[in-house]
């Protein structure tokens, strides 16, 4: 049953491997805490009472109420697909009551942090990687891409003449985002330069210098090295990126639902998370400009 739930997950939710592997360890987790493996799981023998008392475990553990609230949620997906699926009658996790989360606001880099590295004018002509790098930050802080969606792109779905470019984002869902013209030539340059360093013939975009696709954690790596060189934050990574491309947007007045297509969100409510940060940065302008406020 759970194998055929996460296969439901893969080919007809269109979820992504990272999501459906997670999926995979929370079940995994809570047939641990009851003691049976997946070929003797009887899901119509599990009670409210056995998930709260493996919340209560989880809580004495010191799990995050972020992740526990993810894992009852994997819970409560298995159950809905079971119940459509006529495995049980009854579902155990309805009344199961979350512990309340603390929504953090998006951390984001400076304007000026971003510009200080993608700016350096004394990047060696003949560093394909550093220039990779370089443009990978780039496109991160100028389209707000995920990571996977980074590493998805192929030439064929950059556009310079438009000024243009076709991204794959959650569930093989596509959206077109603008390019900057002075973008546009970085990539044209970057593009002869990969072209000229690297032996074999490439299809993706950013590739490592033996011509291979760039993978997560690599590209992972590369923000946290190099903006960790100008960033006090604590979290340093690609998702950073993301955060002060929207942002950056938001306080400069672009409407929301034009930031929400962009982003590739679903949900209106997932952009507006971002409204916050914005009117932190007017509350900051307004206590400086206003007389009476100073």
């Amino acid at each position: 049953m759970i194998n055929g739930f996460l296969q439901y997950l893969q080919y007809e939710k269109n979820y992504s491997s990272h999501t459906v592997l997670s999926y995979k360890n929370d079940l995994n987790q809570f047939l641990v805490f009851l003691g049976v493996d997946e070929e003797n799981f009887n899901p119509v023998t599990v009670t409210p009472a056995n998930i709260q008392q493996w919340i209560m475990e989880l809580m004495q553990q010191q799990i995050s109420a972020r992740s526990i609230s993810r894992k009852i949620s994997s819970l409560k997906s298995c159950w809905k697909y079971m119940l459509r699926r006529n495995f049980v009658n009854a579902n155990p996790t309805l009344k199961i009551v979350l512990p309340k989360t603390k929504k953090s606001l998006p951390a984001f880099f400076k304007h000026r942090e971003v510009s200080q590295i993608i700016d350096d004018p004394f990047v060696p002509v003949d560093d394909f990687v550093r220039m990779r790098d370089l443009l990978m930050l780039e496109v991160f802080y100028m389209t707000g891409v995920r990571v996977s969606e980074l590493i998805g792109i192929r030439d064929q779905d950059v556009d310079l003449v438009a000024g243009e470019m076709r991204v794959t984002g959650k569930r093989n869902k596509q959206r077109v985002i603008p390019l900057d013209r002075r973008l546009c030539v970085k990539i044209a340059d970057y593009i002869q330069k990969r072209d000229d360093y690297v032996a074999a013939a490439v299809e993706y975009l950013f590739v490592r210098p033996s011509g291979e696709k760039m993978y997560p954690k690599l590209v992972y790596n590369i923000v946290h090295r190099i903006m960790s060189q100008v960033s006090s934050l604590p979290k340093v990574s690609p998702h950073v990126m993301r955060h002060s491309f929207a942002t950056g947007l938001l306080d400069g007045g672009a409407d929301i639902n034009a930031v929400k297509e962009l982003l590739g969100h679903s949900s209106l409510a997932a952009t507006q998370v971002y409204t916050h940060t914005g009117f932190g940065e007017l509350y900051n302008i307004y206590k400086r400009a206003h007389p009476r406020a100073k």
